[in-house]
């Protein structure tokens, strides 16, 4: 029987602690930052190594392994449903470790390229099954809050993995980053191996068979809410992709500042990492809407805020760390929510419905993320451009899944 907020037993997940748990799903999230924001400082490094031929093209060293995430999560909540969180979750991490090995010892950038999209389909099983995991043992508010505490340990993680991959840098090859990959993937491997109980009930188990899976897919997509929030995530995932595919040319480019890009990356994820623990204190008690809706408002004004003095010649690199302060701190309270909100009404298809949105918001995301960061021409307009575009659209989406009507309480 599935649980919720007001009906769960004391221990949930029976053997970890509540603090044990939210470390341990922050940790499987934490693969895929990690796997995208310690190479940022090294795209330069691996360009050079593997004969790159321009700036832009390096940005497929992030978007491929975007693609292999996006894509591969269809699969993994119905095996899930099927086999258990754990088995899957097992499997996808150590494929993740060999992936990054592959990547270390790439002869080419082809093969650099291959391997990322192995790395990025098996992160693909952390991330679809920690959120599975999360609606398998909470439900609504409370669903979350334990979303929002997870944050605030994963977050952590954009905030030091730039520095971290300077710092590897400055000690051997770019190489050596891939294999700390690898060694980060086997220690959450065997941490979840040891401690983390299966958390899908037997009675919740479906057999994969296409009709069943056809059900589940009906169910989510003829959800409003879900669809809604799916779609407004999306077009944010791709504003937040499009920076990270931008930003280290942004600051070689535009500003002549390579050194400072660890440290004001990290200010950016600061935002959202104080926007996540803002999220978990109030989220019970304000609720998912009221915060997300008002994020979003904030998040739209921050990026016309930024396009405007872009536009009157008054941007500096002060005020584009200060802005996008702001804009990631607005996103850091859209991001867990709309996910919580997207899943809320799912709770019996969690594993299925966990990996359309994951699918569909990384795949989309990826792609927008792409189109942004291939606009770049020296100058950060085409970046706050496609932040405005699709900001505003998000906005329009929420509108018309809410019938018009924001702020509402419901849960």
């Amino acid at each position: 029987m599935l649980l919720n907020a007001t009906t769960q037993p004391a221990s949930p997940h029976p053997g970890l602690s509540f603090r044990e748990f939210v470390g341990l799903i922050a940790a499987l999230m934490a693969t895929n930052a990690l796997a995208i924001d310690t190479m940022l400082p090294a795209l330069p490094a691996i360009g050079a190594a593997l004969k790159i031929a321009t700036a832009n093209q390096q940005q497929w060293i992030v978007t491929a392994y975007l693609l292999g995430f996006g894509a591969a999560q269809i699969i993994y909540g119905t095996f899930s449903d099927r086999f258990g969180r754990k088995p899957v979750l097992m499997f996808g991490l150590a494929v993740y470790a060999l992936g990054s090995l592959v990547s270390a010892f790439a002869p080419s950038f082809t093969v650099l390229l291959i391997s990322r999209v192995i790395q990025g389909i098996c992160a693909a099983a952390p991330r679809v099954i920690a959120t599975a995991m999360v609606r398998d043992c909470y439900g609504g508010r409370q669903m979350a809050r334990v979303l929002s505490l997870a944050f605030i340990v994963f977050l952590a993680v954009p905030i030091a993995a730039p520095s971290l991959g300077q710092l590897i840098l400055m000690a051997g090859p770019w190489p050596w980053i891939f294999d700390a990959l690898a060694g980060f993937a086997l220690i959450v491997m065997l941490w979840a191996f040891l401690r983390l109980p299966e958390t899908l009930h037997a009675e919740d188990r479906m057999p994969i068979r296409f009709a069943r899976i056809g059900q589940a897919l009906r169910l989510i997509l003829g959800t409003r809410v879900a669809v809604g929030y799916i779609l407004a995530m999306t077009l944010m995932i791709g504003a937040l992709f499009g920076f990270l595919n931008s930003a280290q040319q942004i600051f070689a480019t535009v500003f002549h500042a390579e050194a400072l890009f660890p440290a004001i990356f990290g200010l950016t994820a600061l935002g959202m990492a104080m926007a996540s623990i803002l999220n978990a204190r109030i989220v019970v008690k304000v609720g998912m809407r009221r915060v997300s809706h008002s994020a979003l408002i904030g998040f739209v004004g921050c990026t016309f805020l930024h396009l405007a003095v872009l536009l009157v010649g008054q941007e500096t690199l002060l005020s584009f760390a200060a802005i996008q302060f702001a804009t990631m701190f607005c996103f850091g309270l859209v991001a867990s929510n709309f996910s919580a909100l997207s899943m809320e009404p799912l709770g019996h298809v969690a594993g299925t419905a966990s990996s359309v949105q994951g699918f569909a918001t990384t795949l989309g995301g990826a792609v927008l993320g792409f189109l942004i960061g291939q606009q770049f021409n020296g100058t950060a307009l085409p970046l706050i451009l496609g932040f405005a575009g699709l900001s505003s659209g998000a906005l329009i989406l929420v509108l018309i899944t809410e019938k018009g009507r924001l702020f509402h309480s419901a849960p």
